[in-house]
């Protein structure tokens, strides 16, 4: 199992489990079918180990800026400034 998705950062980092999956979802079809380049190195890990990695290392985000969707870091990052 993807060690990332054993704890709860990841789902807080994107803001829920749906947005989550979303971006998975949607990370994964441009590397299988749009022929996308992984952005990190791919080391042997499949192609969900790939995208949790993206997502973890902040390579890749969701975009929320037509939603005015504040993840729950940016409100973390917002309240600490």
């Amino acid at each position: 199992m993807i060690e990332a998705l054993k704890s709860d950062e990841i789902v807080n980092k994107m803001g829920g489990r749906f947005k989550l999956t979303a971006l998975i979802q949607k990370r994964l079809k441009e590397l299988l079918i749009d022929g996308a380049r992984p952005l990190v190195e791919r080391e042997g890990r499949t192609d969900l180990e790939i995208v949790i990695e993206e997502i973890m290392q902040d390579k890749i985000t969701a975009d929320f800026s037509e939603t005015h969707y504040i993840t729950p870091a940016e409100r973390l990052k917002a309240k600490s400034s």
